[in-house]
Order: C-alpha cells, then sequence, then structure tokens
C-alpha cells in the first residue's frame, strides 16, 4: 500500500498529531505497513471521527463481500447501454478488494472471496487470478510481480458520461460504499467519453489487457506511418535483363514495362504521412547492396498479383528429426537461405539454392589478393564450392530466434543465455555479442533499411541497436511482462513490441517514447506484423486470436474470429499487401484476404462500411501439415509462400 491518500493513512497521520501512540501502532500492525513516511495533511479536527469510522468499515472482512456483491447486483440491473461499459469495473474492484484482505490480515476471508468471486471474472482474466491465488498472506506480497504491477499503476476503466453518472448515483446512494470508493480513487482510473455506450462487441474489442484499456491521450501522439522515399538506383541495373526478350515478342515487353513502371513510380511518389528521409540516420547503400536491391526490385516487376482467385503455391520446407529441438528459423530476402535456432545452442544455415555455401579464403591466400580490384569481396571467396549447411556455434543457451539482414550478409541470433550474437556469412564466424538484456531474450529482427536492429526479452524492455555500438542506443520500457516479439515499420523510425501483459505498444526510435498502446488481445502476443503501406499491424496471439491494428488512431481495425486453435507464431504478408497468412502451433497455414479487410475499414471512415462481419468472412483457405508446427512463413519476391516447420511424429 504505498497511496498516500488512503484514509488509513489519513488516519495514521491525525493519530500522530494527536500524540495517540498506542494507537497508531496497533493500526500500523494491523495494517502492516512497516515505516511509510506521511505526507503532511492539514484535515480539520471534526474529520478524525469520520476518517475513523471509514477505517472501521475498510478493516471490516464483511465489508467486502456485502460491497462487492451490491456492484456486481448493480451492474446486473442496468441498461444494456450502461452494463458492458460498467462490467469492466468489476475486475479490477475484485482484485484490489483481495489484497485489501490480505492486507489487513484477514487472509481466510481473502480465500473466501476469491474462491466465490473469482470464477465469475472474465475467461481472459483467469491466468491471472491464479498467479494471484498465490499470495495468501502479507509477507507474500512484496516481490509478486502480479501485485506490483496492480499497486503501482492504475487499471483504466473507458465509461460514457451517463455510464458515469449511473455509477456516481449508486456510490452515493449505497450506505456502505466506502469500500468502493476508496478502492476507484486510488487504484482505478475512470475515462469518460462522449458519446453513447458502447455495446457488448465495442467493449470487448478493446478489454482484455493487464491494466485495462488504454487512455486516449496515449494514442493522440502522431505516427509517420508512412513510406520513406527511396534512391533511385533501381533505373540503371533493371532494363540489363529485358533488353534480351524484345526481339522474340515485340508485344510483351510493353506490358512487362508498363507494370514495371507502375512499381517503380510508386517509390518517388511523396507519401504525405512519411516521416522526413533524414529524421532517422539511415547507412549510405554500398555498391554492392545497390546492386541487390536493384536486382529485387526485377523481381519485384514479374511477381505474380494476388487475390481471392489468385491464392499463392505454398513450399513448405519440414526439418526431420528435429522434434522439439528446433526452436525458430528465418528465410532470407532473395529466398536462398534458410538458418534454424536450435534448442542445443547451435544455429544451422542451408541454401535452398544449388549454389553452395562459400567461405573465405585461408589468411596466407588472402594476402595475394589486389584489395583494390572491384570484385574483391568475390576473390576473397573459395573458388569450390563447399556445403549445403554450415553449423554457427557460440551461444551457451537455447536459440529464440534468428534473422537475416536485408543484404544477406549477417545474421542475428538471440539466446537464453541473454546475449544477442552478429553472425559474418562470408567467414561463418561471430563478429559481435551484445550483452545488455540480463534475461533471456525472446526476439531480434534487423531495420528493413540495415544497420540497426531490435530485440525483446524477459526483463520486460525492448532495446534499439546499431551494429556499430556495443550498447543499446534506446530501451523502451513500460510493459508489464515479458516483451515476447518485436518488429521493425517499413520505414525504420517505428518498432513494435507484443507482450505477454496482453498489450501491443509502438515506439519512435527518434525520441524513444511510447507512440501508440493498443489492447484487445485475450492472451500473450507472439508475433507482429507491419503491412506493406506501413498503417496496418497484425499481430497474433497465444489463443490463436489475429487482431489488426490502424496505426493513425492505435484503435482496433479488425478482430477476426479465431480461426487457429494454438498460438500463432508466423505472419507474413505478401508482397503486394493483399494477402495476410498465419502460421500456427496447430500445424495449419491459414489466407486472409487483406485487401477486404482494410478497404471495408476505409468504408466504415467514410460511413458505409457493414458493422456485422461474418464468421471466417476474410478468410480464403486453410493448408494442414502432416503434423509439423510452423516457425516461420515468408514470401518469395515473386509471391511464392514459403514455409518451415518441425515434424513431430505422428500424436
Amino acid at each position: 500500500m504505498t497511496e498516500k491518500s488512503t484514509p488509513l493513512l489519513a488516519v495514521l497521520q491525525l493519530l500522530r498529531k494527536y500524540n495517540l501512540k498506542g494507537t497508531e501502532e496497533i493500526l500500523r500492525k494491523e495494517a502492516s505497513l512497516g515505516d511509510v513516511e506521511f505526507e503532511n495533511l492539514d484535515l480539520p479536527e471534526v474529520e478524525l471521527a469520520s476518517i475513523l469510522t471509514a477505517h472501521h468499515t475498510e478493516s471490516d472482512p464483511y465489508s467486502y463481500e456485502f460491497a462487492y456483491d451490491s456492484l456486481k447486483k448493480f451492474v446486473e440491473n442496468c441498461l444494456d447501454m450502461y452494463k458492458h461499459e460498467l462490467s469492466t469495473l468489476l475486475y479490477p474492484v475484485f482484485v484490489h478488494m483481495y489484497l485489501s484482505l490480505i492486507l489487513y490480515g484477514h487472509n481466510e476471508h481473502a480465500a473466501n472471496f476469491l474462491e466465490k468471486f473469482g470464477p465469475e471474472q472474465e475467461d481472459y482474466y483467469q491466468e491471472d487470478l491464479t498467479k494471484l491465488s498465490v499470495v495468501k498472506n502479507v509477507d507474500q506480497i512484496k516481490g509478486n510481480d502480479m501485485v506490483e504491477a496492480y499497486s503501482s499503476n492504475k487499471f483504466v476503466v473507458q465509461l460514457s458520461r451517463d455510464a458515469s453518472s449511473q455509477l456516481k448515483r449508486f456510490l452515493h446512494e449505497q450506505k456502505n460504499s466506502t469500500v468502493i470508493i476508496n478502492v476507484i480513487n486510488n487504484h482505478i482510473q475512470i475515462e469518460v467519453h462522449d458519446g453513447p455506450g458502447r455495446t457488448q462487441a465495442q467493449v470487448r474489442a478493446t478489454a482484455g489487457g493487464l491494466l485495462g484499456e488504454a487512455t486516449r491521450n496515449e494514442n493522440r501522439t502522431k505516427v509517420y506511418y508512412g513510406l520513406l522515399k527511396e534512391p533511385d538506383i533501381q533505373v540503371l541495373p533493371a532494363p540489363i535483363e529485358d533488353e534480351e526478350e524484345p526481339e522474340e515478342t515485340p508485344d510483351k515487353p510493353k506490358k512487362k514495362k508498363a507494370k514495371k513502371d507502375n512499381i517503380f513510380m510508386k517509390k518517388p511518389k511523396s507519401d504525405p504521412n512519411a516521416p522526413p528521409n533524414d529524421r532517422i540516420p539511415l547507412p549510405d547503400l554500398k555498391e554492392t547492396d545497390k546492386i541487390e536491391k536493384g536486382k529485387a526490385l526485377r523481381e519485384a516487376s514479374k511477381r505474380v498479383q494476388l487475390g481471392p482467385d489468385s491464392l499463392p503455391s505454398i513450399c513448405f520446407y519440414t526439418l526431420l528429426n528435429s522434434g522439439h529441438t528446433a526452436l525458430c528459423a528465418d528465410i532470407c530476402d532473395d529466398s536462398t537461405l534458410l538458418s534454424v535456432g536450435f534448442n542445443n545452442s547451435t544455429i544451422k544455415v542451408w541454401t535452398l539454392t544449388p549454389v553452395k555455401l562459400r567461405g573465405m579464403k585461408s589468411a596466407e591466400k588472402l594476402q595475394d589478393i589486389d584489395r583494390e580490384a572491384g570484385d574483391v569481396l568475390v576473390r576473397m571467396m573459395e573458388e569450390r564450392d563447399r556445403d549445403t549447411c554450415r553449423t554457427l556455434f557460440g551461444h551457451s543457451g537455447p536459440v529464440y530466434k534468428v534473422a537475416f539482414d536485408p543484404f544477406k550478409t549477417m545474421l542475428l541470433s538471440c539466446s537464453e543465455d541473454s546475449t544477442v550474437r552478429l553472425w559474418s556469412l562470408q567467414c561463418w564466424t561471430c563478429l559481435v555479442v551484445y550483452r545488455g538484456h540480463v534475461w533471456p531474450v525472446w526476439d531480434v529482427r534487423w531495420s528493413p533499411h540495415g544497420h540497426y536492429f531490435a530485440t525483446s526479452g524477459h526483463d520486460r524492455s525492448a532495446r534499439l541497436w546499431a551494429t556499430d555500438h556495443h550498447q543499446p542506443l534506446r530501451i523502451f520500457a513500460g510493459h508489464l511482462s515479458d516483451v515476447d516479439c518485436v518488429q521493425f515499420h517499413p520505414n525504420s523510425n517505428y518498432i513494435a513490441t507484443g507482450s505477454s501483459d496482453r498489450t501491443v505498444r509502438v515506439w519512435d526510435c527518434l525520441t524513444g517514447t511510447q507512440v501508440r498502446i493498443m489492447t484487445g488481445h485475450k492472451s500473450p502476443i507472439f508475433t507482429l506484423a507491419f503491412s506493406v503501406c506501413g498503417r496496418w499491424l497484425a499481430s497474433g496471439g497465444g489463443r490463436g486470436e489475429l487482431m489488426v491494428w490502424d496505426l493513425s488512431t492505435g484503435a482496433p481495425a479488425a478482430t477476426l474470429p479465431p480461426s487457429h486453435t494454438a498460438p500463432i507464431h508466423a505472419l507474413a504478408f505478401s508482397r503486394d499487401g493483399t494477402i495476410l497468412s498465419t502460421g500456427s502451433l496447430d500445424c495449419t497455414i491459414k489466407l486472409w484476404d487483406f485487401a477486404a479487410i482494410t478497404e471495408e475499414v476505409t468504408a466504415e471512415e467514410n460511413g458505409t462500411g457493414n458493422t456485422a462481419p461474418k464468421d471466417d468472412k476474410y478468410l480464403l483457405r486453410s493448408f494442414a501439415t502432416k503434423n509439423s508446427p510452423i516457425k516461420t512463413l515468408h514470401f518469395s519476391r515473386r509471391n511464392l509462400l514459403l514455409a518451415v516447420g518441425t515434424y513431430e511424429g505422428s500424436s
């Protein structure tokens, strides 16, 4: 109990003022407050009796059960237009009443209170209540993460103005409402909004966070979700490949060029929602990177246009004899390399093409190379083809995530050993060990422009790093539990994080501040993916639920009906942004019509949308694997969907 405004603390202050030391000691012992420093409360003498009465009510264990029961009945008897919003008050009031009973030493009453009203709480709070039930006396409060989260933060409840008036009337008319009033004043933040009360579906769409919903002020910051203007480096290499084709079929190149021009024309257009190009310092592209980028754009010009009538082909890579040992996988941008992290702390890299993996020449041979040559990097590599697989050793714990950089020269990995390692894919060795997290690191992701990367872990924080710094550039702290996943925005100015506290948050890489907090998930969030255009963010949860968020407002754009029966661990957007694929531990891959989702949101903004979507309205197709949970999904540059899973044998 750290609040300085509770009636009990006021009582202790007044008792000190009147030198009633004996009574003060009794009250202090009863509340188990220890040595607490109190502010000077300038209260008139006449208030002493009323405050002592309030304290007497709070210390009466039976008053809690009566007060909570009366609040529950009040909510149940309200009109539907108020009931659904007011019902969000029940859980935080219940939790803080339980903790108050523990603080006052009424352990048996607290256990009965939890047993009686606990099962009535929403299903997504049951796991929290299981953790809370461990606290059975005052000594167990200290150091409990769940109690710490509830006691040091206020639970946010959104009420319409009419619902708020109904609540005030109830508290005014109720004789023994002191307990409820104190809980609301000290531990709950009621945000009153104008307009009608929300429906049950609207309330449920944003409920579920560990500390309720987001406040309106938290999502008011402007987010530059547009894409950066790309440098014009693709025009030079692009025509080289296409010059061979015109003589055979003079008509087709025109179509191809028109198609190619459309892709190239999108880049130079200035996006009104894009940040300035120099807002975040980005590295200059090397010559080899420019060639790779030009190659990527040529590939993009030949990609298949996807849609409900043109679904992608799926190429599934099964990891045999890996069982539960393969923990994560990643495929590089040009779809030529596959990396897998294992629980025995090793990392394996496979080639997915006939071109084998080559290492660097020995130190003696490297001395004979002309360093001024234009193809010095090619000359440094061994001439002979080598292996189809390479193994990287260095971590001292299970490897939870691996990630190729955008230009296929480096690989990042994170582990239970609390380190992040940067590996060279030319000399096949560890270049840097980044130490900053003090607990296991769950996720690591590259910036789309390279140079920067982000990590997240068990220490409830995410961090922004640069390859030329040993220490993190930014530490993003604010989550109340593990940060399970992290993802870079396509313009590299923001990162998104998903946590076991059931919130998705977006952070500004420039300032390090939180610019969005999005509530609505009913389980931990394990994977995130930004749309190609940068406005939308998809998140997959532990119950198989999929949500799509609008970055411009921070509101849920769509909550898709739970289609998976196990946690979603992989998300990928097609290169043209029309299809969203999800991969789950239930051994299925599902394809969603993302273009239809965004069209409906846009229609609703214009007042022409349909507010009652049908179940599975956007689900295009579901594919089952042979008992292989999905580890990663990746769309190739031509829109072929690649998937990786581990075969776990027949169950």
